[in-house]
This record gives structure tokens, sequence and C-alpha cells, in this order.
């Protein structure tokens, strides 16, 4: 178990490399450069009314309040209305919360909701939940692009108010054409940047908040009127239509001035079909038309990449931003049903325009609010995209979007984006978009809740946002209230949404990532891991729930990666750890040189796929680092109770990864192992092996000392030899099973075989639970031998002892009987020298120091060698064999008599394990 020292000068020498040194990161950012930006501190120059408040507010205003805010309160009517408005803004609320501790626990750079869910909940999650939330933008933006269209052609197509005819609508191509044309608009603009778009977003706010005003103003100012209607908008009557009545007559809606029998007529819901996409709306069509426009909640977070300081703007700017627009949407909802008939609110879209003292100031509501909504979620779109490629998520599918001008503008983001919106303006309507809108963007929020409620239940003390407004609760309220309404609002496209999000992150999570930036998994785990192992009394264990939790004490591994595979299947569910000790004086080293190669073993428990922990240790010698290793290994009620080891034996070892290199049970192991640069490869961390006449660092004696100091440890030992044989390929690909032998019998005390003691049923414990993995259970079965003497007529006594000790056991096995009275024979053991050896034996296991009689002393060496033989009669078709491993006699002086012994019992056989159990482990009660 000795292992040279690796690498370990490189070690010290990085331990004493200055921090600035090691971490250019912190250079980086005191030159104002971040990790997801190669460009200067001069892209952050918005301020948080410019670059927070005002594109907030202009996208949670978009579409709905001059274009479908009068929809609303016509379908859903006031009361609902209100319900429904504090529904949204509830969900928003708390997810504005989250997303501003979030924002407050450190600096944030570009990428905005992206950036913050990544960070918080790793790369796999994060990646997934960026490129749905980068979705989202694109269908927002389509949408809004979309509403824009409509307000154009409503002023200016067919039955245009303001210049009626100018535009063409009478075929659906028209008004793609013309959404193309305008998004053709909103990719120069950002083409040129989006800080000007930002810059000039408070000019537009206030065209938005004057144009709104004059809406309230109207009704006070405008006479009650019959406002004309479309004949192609109208689907509800008043009256049923008299025959022969004109399709394409104009129809009226009467705007009555503020009055309270509109008002209350006005109350409850009236729900109807849309005229638009002719489908019958309901609570849920309505709230995902409403909510799908005031989705805008993260457009300032997005920005964060050009914010002078994002940890301080999100907060401040998304919370006003959102209370401002929550408080304009009750007023104007109010003055709506204050002033107009449930008729004229169904049946056009675009009312307001008719009834405001000046019409174009409702015109350039529309086009304001639409237009800088769609830039601001194509700019969002773009920054997410860039965000995505520079942490290199996807591969190198998304590389061509970190392309950027010289000022920061990832201009290939914004044509890829740009190019996606064209192709969903290919769906049609706001209303046919707004659905899909709306479940991306609560799925999005969803995750931002969960993320923020992952990082406050993991209690990590790093996690100490300046915003404190938030809680649990709030978190779990926000989960749920968007989980709810994602399903109510359409729950194909949210099955959907999901599916895709479960098939990202497991394509992630399969991929090696190429940075770390920590797991919020990792800290819960750790939460409930502290948590259970303080329930975990090891007072409490019954044999009922036993299972092996292993110590595999490890030399070096590129002689025994067949055995660590193999324990792995042993161990049942149960812990397992790969010891190591290394040779050396603490007091002589500058530093420890198994902390640099704790990496090193990680990666190996990767590569070979195996569910274990590392332990190593360095010591003078190797039975005082096993000495470390027992004692100090596990945690709690999480003891190895199991020791394994290899064999000692002065065969010359053989590199099991190079000769795994190229078979196929290995293709998982890559070569190079750790480094894809190929500088790093798996033999080069690792000694290298002993050679022919090179002498050992462990001498047989200190060898069978630690199995000795095992048995006093009151931990089962199992010694494995021969493993580097093991073709675990051959057998799992064998047409005819092959078998798992047993011979759970001490052959070391012939006249006691037949009768089974802890150590026997240990073994079959072992070989039963490696009969029950996945793969072993179908390409092997578990054959038991019985041996018998045929001249005393006791085989069917002995069989039938062992068939009923299977049944309670619960065990399905072969049981071969062998006639072995020519072997025992041989061993000249009388019946009072047996009884003596099992008295010293259990005297032994007890920890007794009294002399004994050494049954090795007087085993001979003829009838060891028959033994063997025996054995390697019936091994044609054994994948493995399981023998019973006797205590090693007291008296150092008789520990290489002992090993000697246990070489000629195993010499030649297939891959074998030696197994003493100490404590019972099987149970015949339920």
């Amino acid at each position: 178990m000795n292992r040279s020292s690796i690498n370990a000068q490189d070690d010290i020498m990085d331990e004493q490399t200055p921090l600035l040194q090691q971490r250019p990161e912190v250079e980086e950012f005191e030159n104002g450069k971040d990790e997801n930006s190669d460009h200067p501190n001069s892209r952050r120059n918005l301020s948080t009314f410019a670059g927070v408040f005002s594109p907030v507010a202009l996208s949670m205003f978009s579409t709905v309040l001059f274009l479908r805010l009068g929809f609303v309160v016509g379908q859903a009517g006031i009361l609902e209305t209100i319900a429904l408005f504090c529904l949204a803004y509830l969900i928003l609320a708390f997810t504005i919360l989250s997303v501003c501790a979030i924002s407050t626990n450190g600096a944030v750079e570009g990428g905005g909701a992206y950036y913050m869910i990544s960070r918080a909940l790793g790369p796999e999650f994060g990646g997934s939940l960026g490129l749905l939330f980068f979705l989202a933008n694109i269908f927002a933006a389509a949408m809004y692009i979309s509403g824009f269209v409509e307000g154009v052609l409503d002023n200016f197509g067919p039955d245009g108010r303001t210049v009626e005819g100018a535009l063409p609508s009478n075929a659906y191509w028209y008004p793609y054409l013309y959404e193309s044309i305008v998004l053709l608009f909103c990719l120069l603009v950002c083409i040129v940047g989006g800080s000007m778009f930002a810059r000039t977003c408070v000019f537009i706010l206030f065209i938005c908040v004057v144009c709104m005003l004059s809406v309230i103003l109207s009704t006070f100012i405008v006479d009650p009127q019959c406002v004309s209607i479309p004949a192609g908008n109208v689907l509800v009557y008043p009256v049923p239509r008299p025959n022969g009545t004109n399709p394409n007559e104009t129809h009226c809606g009467n705007y009555t001035g503020i009055n309270g029998d509109t008002f209350i007529n006005n109350l409850g819901a009236g729900y109807s079909e849309d005229y638009d996409t002719l489908k019958m709306m309901s609570f849920t069509t309505v709230f995902a038309i409403l909510f799908s426009s005031v989705t805008g909640i993260m457009n300032g977070a997005n920005m964060s990449g050009e914010l002078k300081d994002p940890s301080a703007s999100i907060p401040k700017g998304t919370l006003l931003a959102t209370f401002f627009t929550f408080c304009a949407y009750i007023v104007m909802a109010i003055f709506v049903a204050l002033t107009c008939d449930r008729y004229l609110l169904q049946n056009d879209y675009n009312f307001l325009q008719q009834i405001n003292f000046w019409p174009p100031f409702v015109v350039i509501g529309v086009f304001a609010t639409t237009l800088s909504a769609a830039l601001g979620n194509l700019i969002g779109a773009s920054r997410i995209l860039e965000a995505l490629a520079k942490d290199d998520v996807f591969w190198m599918l998304l590389r061509p979007a970190t392309i950027a001008t010289k000022g920061g503008n990832p201009y290939v983001a914004v044509i890829i984006s740009w190019f996606l919106v064209q192709v969903v303006l290919l769906i049609g309507s706001l209303n046919a978009i707004a659905p899909i809108t709306s479940v991306f963007f609560l799925l999005a929020y969803a995750a931002t809740n969960v993320a923020c409620l992952a990082l406050e239940l993991a209690s990590a003390p790093n996690f100490r946002p300046t915003f404190n407004f938030f809680s649990w609760h709030s978190c779990v309220l926000g989960i749920i209230g968007s989980l709810v309404m994602c399903f109510l609002v359409n729950p194909i496209y949210a099955s959907i949404a999901i599916m895709l999000l479960t098939v990202l992150c497991v394509v992630l999570h399969l991929r090696s990532m190429p940075t770390s930036w920590g797991h919020i998994s990792q800290a819960l785990i750790f939460h409930q891991v502290r948590k259970y192992l303080l329930m975990l009394d090891m007072r409490k264990d019954h044999v009922k729930f036993w299972r092996p939790q292993i110590l595999l004490l490890v030399s070096n591994p590129r002689t025994c990666c067949e055995l660590i595979d193999f324990v792995n299947n042993m161990k049942k569910g149960g812990l397992y750890l790969l010891g190591h000790v290394q040779l050396g004086d603490f007091d002589e080293l500058e530093a420890d040189p198994v902390q640099g190669e704790l990496s090193v073993w990680l990666s190996l428990v990767d590569k070979l796929k195996i569910k274990a922990f590392v332990e190593l240790t360095i010591a003078k010698t190797v039975r005082e680092g096993v000495h470390h290793l027992v004692h100090l290994s596990g945690l709690g009620g999480m003891k190895p109770n199991t020791i394994c080891l290899g064999f000692y034996d002065n065969s010359i070892p053989e590199d099991s990864i190079v000769k795994h290199k190229g078979r196929g049970q290995r293709r998982r192991i890559k070569f190079p192992l750790f480094d894809e640069s190929g500088d790093w490869t798996f033999e080069d961390n690792f000694p290298d092996l002993r050679k022919y006449g090179e002498s050992k660092d462990l001498s047989i004696e200190e060898y069978i000392h630690i199995v000795a100091d095992a048995v006093k440890f009151k931990k089962n030992v199992c010694l494995c030899r021969h493993f580097h044989r093991m073709d675990k390929d051959t057998i799992m690909k064998s047409k005819n099973p092959m078998f798992i032998d047993v011979w759970p019998v001490n052959f070391f005390w012939p006249k006691r075989v037949g009768e089974y003691d802890n150590t026997s049923l240990f073994v079959l414990q072992l070989a039963c639970i490696l009969n029950m993995v996945s793969g072993w259970k179908s390409h092997t079965i578990l054959r038991i031998f019985l041996c018998i003497n045929s001249q005393n007529g006791d085989s069917i006594e002995k069989t039938k002892v062992l068939q009923d000790l299977l049944v309670k056991l619960r065990i399905k096995a072969q049981i071969k009987c062998i006639s072995w009275e020519h072997v025992a024979c041989l061993s000249d053991q009388s019946e009072a020298e047996a009884d003596q050896i099992q008295d010293d034996q259990i005297r032994l296991a007890a920890g007794s120091n009294d002399n004994q009689l050494s049954v090795f002393e007087h085993t001979p060496d003829e009838y060891l060698r028959n033994v063997n033989d025996m054995i390697k009669m019936q091994t044609d078709n054994t994948a493995v064999t399981f023998m019973y491993l006797p205590l090693p006699p007291q008296s150092i002086g008789g520990y290489k008599r002992y090993h000697e012994c246990l070489d000629m019992l195993t010499v030649d056989l297939p891959p074998t394990v030696l197994v003493h159990g100490i404590h019972p482990v099987t149970s015949t009660t339920l």
C-alpha cells in the first residue's frame, strides 16, 4: 500500500504561489473585466432609471395597456380583471423578491436571469433554464411585433381609422410582411447597440405615460357616443342579426362616459368567442394573454452587463417599475369599466383610439409600447444567448454567438435571435403566440424561485444578500403559483416545455462541464446528509438491515481496476471506501502531499464509474496508516464494517489500465484520462509498477499483522486474489451462465466440515449479494459446494441441513456434493485437536492472549495441495470463488506459515475471495 510522492514539489510550489498570481480573475475584475466578458467597464454606463425602470415598465405595458386592456375587462369583468392582475402580479412579486435576493448576493455579470440562475443552481439547470428563458424572450418579441402590426393595420389597413386602405392586408402574407419589416428595424437598432435603446427608453416611457394620461383625461372630456366597430370583428351581437343584414355593415358599441350602470354591467364575467382567434375565451385563456404581456420583469436584469451597479439597480428599478405598472393597469381598467359597454370591449381591441380627445395619442402609445417591448426582448434574448455561448454550455454549437463588436455588442447573437423571431412570427396573431410565451415565462419564473429557495434552504454562509425582504415562504408560493398557472394556461405546452427541460438537464449532466460555478445541489446534499447522519444511530443497528460497508485498501490503482470494480458490485448499496497509505514522515514534509493527490483519486472514481469515497493518509508504516484509515474512515453511523485487501504474493503486477485500453469493457475509460489536452495521462499520476526482482515495501509479517488488526477492530476481512484474471466483459457476454462458487467450510478444520458458523454465513451472504447485482444476476448461477464423506453415508443428512439453511436465508443456489474423504484423510487431524483448535480460534476472535495450538503448523502441505486440486477441478466455468478465511495465529512467528497455507490453498484458482466474518449478518425473521 505504499506509493511514492507524486509531483510533491509542484504541489508545494503551488501553495507558495501568490494569490493574485493563482487567481488572475482578481486582477481582471479590478481592471473592469468579468468572467463573461472580454470588454472593459466602458460597457457599463446605464443608471437604474434608464437601464432597469424604463425597459421593465415599457415591457410590462406592451400590448395590454392600449390593445388588450378592454378585451380583458370585456371578457372577465372588472372584478375578475382585478383578480387576474392581482394573481399575475403576485406571481411576479414573489419572483421579483427572489431575483432581488440573488442579484444582491454578489456581482451580477452579463446574461441577466440566466447568469443568476446558472450560478445558483449549477451549469446543468442553469444551461437548460437559460435556453428556456432565451426562447421565452424570442416568443415575447414575436408577440409584441405582432401587436405592433395589429395596431398599424387597425389604423392604416382596409378598415383603418387613420388612413383607410393605405396598407393591404387581405392575405395572410401581408401581415407577415409588415411584421418582417418591423423586425428588420428592430434588428438594425440592436445591431447599432442596446445601450442606445436603453437611453431612449426614458423618452419612450415619457411618451407612453402622456398617452395613458390622455386616455384617463378623455373619460372626463369626451361626450358619450356610439363607437363604430368594423363588421369583420363582430362575432357577438347584442341582438340576433336580422335576415338580409349586410355582413359588411358597421356596428356600434356604446361609450357612455363615467356611468354607474355601465360599471355595474361590467362587474361580472361574460366570456365569449374571440373574433381574432375564433376560440372560446375563459379565465385561463384571458390570463394567458394578460400574463404574457406583463412578463418583462427580467428586462432590466437582462441588461446587467450594461448597468453601472446591477446589484443595486436591479432590485430597486424592478420593484418600482412593477408597482408603477400595477397601479396604472388597475386605474385604467376601472376607467374602462366605467365608460364602455361590454359589446364594445369584446369586439374592438382598438376602441381607445376612437374615444380619445386626440386619437393619435393612442396610436403613438400602441406603437411606443409594443415596439419598445419587442426591442427589449430581442436585446434580452441576444444577451442570454451570448452568455450561454461564452459559458460553453452547449459545446461548440453556440460559439459564433460570442462574436461581438469592439464596443461589446454581440451582433451575431442578435442576428440569431432575429432569425428565430422571424420563424415564430409564422404562428400568426398575438393571441395565438401569447399562451406559449406565458408558459415559457412561468417556468422560468418558477426556476428563479427554485434557485432562491435552494440557496435559502442550503443555509450556506456565503448566501447573505443585502436584500432581505424575502423568505422561503415567498419562494414556495412563487413556485406553486407559477407551476399551477403554467398548466392552467396550456397543459400541453407546459408538458412539452418541462420535457424539454428534463432532456436538456440530463444531457448537460452527462457531459463534463468546462467550468464550475458551484452546484447548489452539493450544498443541499451536505445540509441533508449532515442532518440524517446525526439521526443515524449505530446503537439501533439490526442484523435485518445489515449491508456491507467496505474499506478496500489499495496499493496502486494501476494494478487493481478489476478488483475495484468487483468490490463496487459487492457493496449492495452500502458504504464503499478506497483507502491508500502513502509512506513518509509528516514532520519532514513542508506540505501534505495527500491533499494534492485526492483530486486524482476522485477522477479515478469518476472514470471507473463506481460509487465510492476516497480516504488517503500518510504514515511511517503501512500498518500505522491502516490504523488511521480504519479508525477515522466514515462518519457517524456510516463506518466500514469490512476490510478488503489484495493478496500478498510475488507475482509480477500487470497494468490493468494499459491492458484494457483496447477492450470493449473499458471503453468508458478515456485516454488520456484526466486532461483533454493530453498533457496529463493516467499513468503519470500513480507509481510505476514493481518490476521483477524488486522487493516490496510491505513484509509478509506486516501484511498478516494488518489482517489480525482488522479482526481486533471487530471488522470482517476479505482477501482477494487473482482478480487481474477477471474479465467482466466475458462474464456478461457469456451465452451460458457462469458460476459463483462458494466453499463455506474451513479447510483447516476438516473434522468440522458441515458446521456453519458466522464466517460460513458471511461467505454465503457476500456471494448472494453479488448474485443479486444487475448483470451478475442474469449471467451467473450461485453454486454451493458441500464436502461429504461417502463412506460415512452422511451426504443426505448434510445436504438436508444445507438446503434447510438456504431456505431459511432465502438464498437460491445449486448444491453440489463433493466426495473428499481421499483428501480429508491427509490432514491427520484428530477430533481432540479439532476441538482444541476451535477453542483457540474462539479465544483469538475474542482478543485473548492465551497460548494456543497453531492449526497451520499441523496442516500438511500435501493436504492443502490436494484441496487446491479438488477446487480447481470444479472451476471450468467459474467466474469467482468465495472461500472461508481462518483467523491468523496469535504468535507473530506463525504468520509466515499462515500465509504459506493460504497461498497453497488458493494458487492457480479463478478470482478468489477469502472471507472471515465477525458478526451475524443474516436474519431468518421478518
